[in-house]
């Protein structure tokens, strides 16, 4: 199985991981503050990793086209909602820019990790076959 771990699922491993965590930490930090300015650079940046090399992720086993799954399209949604909330905090639309960050944070992190998990997948297979033997 580390053989199927290629530097891209390895890069994107990094990135969504770095995402999931600093995540809540740009979110709840006080708005504004220094600290929530740099945790949300970095996870902005860390999201742009992750879905950047999700491009060069192809699974042929499962519905695709030229390799991309179901599961790609939450790529667009992380630009999409990136983009979205960098646009309105720079025109100082501040509930606009929460809520994008927040449904990109719940959509493309919290939502796509638990798609990832799944049994099936390269990383669910390790998870519960691999490391902790149940399935």
């Amino acid at each position: 199985m580390a053989s199927t771990l290629t530097p891209a699922i390895t890069i994107h491993i990094a990135m969504a991981g770095t995402a999931l965590l600093l995540g809540p930490l740009a979110l709840t930090l006080r708005k504004g503050s220094r600290g929530h300015r740099a945790a949300g650079y970095a996870w902005v940046t860390a999201m742009l990793g992750a879905a950047l090399s999700a491009l060069f992720i192809r699974d042929h086993g499962m519905a695709n086209i030229a390799g991309y799954t179901p599961i790609h399209l939450l790529v667009l949604a992380t630009f999409a909602g990136l983009a979205r909330a960098i646009y309105a905090i720079v025109h100082r639309q501040i509930a606009v820019h929460r809520k994008a960050m927040w449904g990109t944070y719940l959509g493309a992190c919290v939502t796509a990790g638990a798609l990832a998990l799944l049994p099936g997948r390269l990383l669910g297979q390790l998870l519960w076959s691999q490391w902790l033997g149940w399935v």
